[in-house]
């Protein structure tokens, strides 16, 4: 007897023993494999993620361009590396001493951030969860497949039932200042223009030449931007999309981007094809009488392949497979802030915007994937901006407003999602201007000049041209009045190419046309 407690007691010592082996090898091992544990975090998407510390930070890796109108087909990438870098901060350099005004800086110009490379810079970003109820299926060629599918059978697709399930998903702490902060700086990257270089990737393959066999110059203008912003163990990927740039508008740009840009604002954002007045050319052909517009046709003009949408979805896709294990985010200022919303909404990733026109009617002439009665905190989207600015509120519409002088058809105010919303008309005593629209505005005297971010409500009910009566059968519809006989249809493929209109003067009469591709 004496001898069998004798031995269990060597045998509960030798346990012991191992037992603190163990421990102190996990000690060890898990001090040393920390970077094998960000690599596991990395390939948990969707799951909750512990929070990182502003010592994660994010830097510029990738920038993508994919073209609109004719130069729809061309998508390349540029990959940053430290000859890229210097290169592009030499250029910005010199492009910002010789700024004649200083509101056309596309930076920032606080003094924090005056002696900064915006291609090196490191964002400090904080993160959290967000609970998120989103599709099961979230592949963007079944997302793809399902939206052409919308267009040509809508009844159809209305009866489609989606899996859907409710996550906590990784996202930015809009709570915090620093996060906020370094996310609008992130959309102000996306406009800062590069320097001409060879090092494009072409991801299509199409040929950029012309009808002689020549490069073909013009490309890195016509189409739309977006910057890749990675971390450390690139398990976290930031997708800031370029927003308009306007020659009304200092401080946003002098692209020439800014024809295609208008054409996708107007018909992002206005009730029918940019129908303001009768002096207006409208961007589709589209409105039928006085507020009167075929519905089916908007929507078919929304996803064509030489318009925005379709090209961010194919900007997407390339991150996608470019990045496989890693949590993706959306930002981006103005109309970058709100195709970024699109595509949250159309895949269930978090978007942060900043001054985003309203994209709640775009987010339903799109058919996107959203399940009856989600509540909007778990959308995952907000959108940041200040009661100064006419675009965020919605009230830069009608014949003698800025942006109608300007050629801009901004009808929409209302957002999905949560709103967060600076009051500095009541705060600060500014009139409301679209000048505050500018994006180193909202950074250097907004978000900078307080203490804290303002909180995030839901926006309440709302609803866009509400005195429009849009028609879906055309069959049944009256007879469509056309402004202009130059515009022939392009609700339908003939022999005849079709035109649009790409330059107005400043009181919305077109003045020049290209002819267009064909649909889907």
């Amino acid at each position: 007897m004496k001898r069998n407690i004798n031995a269990n007691r060597k045998t509960r010592l030798k346990a012991t023993f191992w037992n603190g082996v163990l421990l102190v090898v996990l000690l060890i091992g898990g001090y040393i494999t920390k970077n094998a544990y960000n690599a596991y975090i990395s390939g948990q998407i969707g799951k909750i993620h512990p929070s990182f510390s502003y010592s994660n930070e994010f830097r510029l890796a990738n920038i993508y361009h994919h073209g609109a109108g004719k130069h729809s087909n061309v998508h390349m990438v540029l990959d940053i590396n430290d000859d890229i870098r210097k290169l592009a901060s030499d250029h910005y350099q010199l492009n910002a001493a010789s700024a004649e005004e200083p509101e056309n800086d596309l930076w920032s110009s606080y003094a924090d951030f005056q002696d900064t490379n915006p291609f090196n810079y490191s964002f400090k970003l904080k993160t959290t969860t967000a609970p998120v109820t989103r599709t099961s299926n979230r592949d963007p060629n079944f997302i793809s497949s399902f939206l052409d599918y919308s267009l040509t059978n809508p009844e159809m697709a209305a009866k489609v039932e989606f899996e859907w399930e409710d996550e906590d998903v990784l996202a930015p702490d809009v709570t915090d200042r620093t996060t906020v902060m370094s996310l609008a700086l992130m959309s102000s990257n996306a406009y800062v223009k590069l320097p001409q270089t060879g090092n494009w990737r072409n991801l299509t393959g199409w040929n950029i030449t012309d009808e002689k066999g020549a490069p073909e110059y013009g490309w890195e203008e016509d189409g739309i931007r977006g910057h890749v912003f990675v971390n450390q163990n690139e398990s976290v990927v930031v997708f800031a999309i370029k927003g308009t740039s306007s020659q009304i508008l200092p401080g946003s740009g002098n692209d020439e981007t800014s024809v295609n840009d208008k054409l996708n604002d107007n018909l992002l954002f206005s009730c029918c094809c940019a129908r303001v007045t009768y002096l207006w050319t409208t961007v589709c052909d589209c409105y039928m009488k006085a507020y009167t517009c075929n519905e089916k046709c908007l929507e078919n003009e929304l996803r064509r392949r030489d318009y925005y949408y379709y090209a961010v979805m194919e900007m997407y896709k390339d991150i996608v497979m470019s990045y496989p294990n890693a949590t993706i985010w959306l930002t981006g200022h103005s109309l970058g802030g709100a195709l970024g919303s699109l595509l949250g909404r159309t895949f269930g990733l978090p978007a942060v915007t900043f001054q985003s026109p309203g994209e709640q009617l775009a987010t339903k002439r799109l058919h996107l994937p959203q399940r009856p009665g989600i509540p909007s905190y778990k959308e995952a989207i907000w959108h940041f901006g200040h009661t100064a600015d006419p675009i965020f509120m919605g009230t830069c519409n009608g014949a003698s407003s800025a942006c109608s002088i300007g050629g801009y058809a901004m009808e929409t105010g209302c957002h999905t999602g949560k709103v967060c919303v600076y009051d500095v008309v009541a705060d600060k005593g500014w009139h409301v201007s679209i000048m505050n629209h500018r994006i180193h505005t909202v950074i250097d005297n907004v978000i900078l000049e307080y203490d804290t971010v303002p909180s995030c409500v839901d926006p309440g009910k709302c609803e866009d041209c509400y005195n429009w009566d849009f028609v879906r059968d055309e069959e049944t519809a009256s007879p469509k009045l056309s402004p202009s006989p130059e515009v022939t249809t392009t609700g339908y493929t003939g022999a005849s190419p079709t035109k649009r209109c790409v330059g107005r003067n400043w009181i919305g009469i077109c003045t020049s046309y290209e002819p267009v591709l064909s649909k889907i």
